[in-house]
């Protein structure tokens, strides 16, 4: 279980459903607060964003190893062109924040960097959310686990044993409240690549709440994913997918969004207990069973018959398990068609 802000997040607590602003605002301030709001009306708990710029990610260069490949939506643009597009100026950040909260939701961040780190203590977040892509850099992980913050650790394209690397530093430099979002760090990721029978693995293996850090289109997968032990949701956000932008074709626009919470909040009471036995709604149900009715109309003394008694709804007679003890007996009275069976009736 961690705590951010006045949630607890984890076993048999609602599902923290975060909406990921990232690149989405188009470089708008007026547009990112339009987002920050849409994201609250659309059944949000928190909002995400990243704190970086281009030149803490990566260098300005048209070197082959600084542009994008590999069929991504991104191909053939360098590394800080994307960066310089993409990235929310530090400057709005504390507003958004405050924005947020007034609107009752919590706001944290990805930072990339140390100086990232510094910059949003100062702004007191409540959580750091690790990169997929930074699951690899230990001394930024053990930087953000001294802030003794509650760390939420995207696992996208790691190995079992770079998660490890990853909890284990985060756990010795401090961190006392960890989580784990399972990930594909494809854009978008396609369905048949999720695998999110990992998640109740990596719950299992490390101990800690795990949810789902999703880039597929559509809500499928997160549902998919509360069903097996998710309780954190974490989702791209924008107004519209017409508009273009870096993140824009994987990300839900507001109605979608909403629906997606929706499904979560129904799938969450639909898991309900690992029980069986008489549920409150189904008691109303339970005289529709079948029971053993005579069919036919039978004399005192004539034998009881596949014939003249069957197993049929609704349930006032005997019970259908009583039917080989009942065949072969004489009917001590006579009997209508349509008489619930009763043992007064055997002679």
């Amino acid at each position: 279980m961690i705590t951010i802000g006045q949630r607890k997040i984890g076993a048999g607590q609602p599902a923290y459903i975060i909406a990921e602003l990232s690149a989405n605002h188009g470089r708008q301030f007026d547009q990112a607060v339009r987002l920050v709001h849409l994201a609250h009306g659309a059944g949000a708990d928190a909002i995400k964003l990243q704190t970086y710029t281009p030149d803490t990610l990566t260098l300005k260069s048209d070197k082959p190893c600084f542009r994008v490949s590999g069929n991504t939506l991104w191909d053939g643009r360098t590394l800080h062109d994307l960066y310089a597009e993409a990235y929310t100026p530090w400057e709005w950040q504390p507003e958004l924040q405050a924005i947020a909260n007034r609107l009752g939701m919590d706001l944290f961040s990805s930072p990339f960097d140390p100086t990232a780190v510094d910059f949003l203590e100062q702004m007191r977040v409540p959580a750091y959310k690790l990169a997929s892509f930074e699951l690899v850099d230990i001394p930024l992980i053990q930087y953000m686990a001294r802030t003794g913050k509650p760390l939420i650790v995207s696992t996208g394209m790691a190995s079992l044993d770079e998660i490890d690397e990853a909890v284990t530093a985060a756990r010795a430099a401090g961190a006392s409240q960890i989580a784990l979002l399972h990930c594909n760090s494809a854009y978008p990721a396609p369905p048949e690549e999720m695998n999110l029978r990992a998640i109740p693995m990596l719950r299992a293996r490390y101990g800690l709440p795990v949810g789902l850090s999703d880039h597929t289109l559509g809500i499928a997968a997160a549902i998919a994913a509360i069903a097996l032990g998710g309780c954190i949701i974490e989702k791209h956000f924008t107004e519209s997918r017409a508009v273009p932008g870096p993140d824009s074709p994987f990300s839900l626009e507001p109605a979608e969004f909403q629906r997606m919470v929706e499904a979560v909040r129904i799938a969450e009471k639909a898991l309900g207990r690992p029980e069986l036995g008489d549920r409150q709604r189904e008691s109303s149900s339970r005289r529709f069973r079948r029971s053993l009715f005579v069919v036919k109309d039978v004399r005192a003394g004539e034998p009881f018959t596949a014939d003249n008694v069957r197993s049929i709804r609704p349930n006032l007679g005997l019970h259908p398990r009583h039917l080989p003890e009942v065949l072969g007996q004489a009917a001590a009275c006579d009997l209508e068609a349509g008489t619930p069976l009763e043992w007064k009736h055997l002679r």
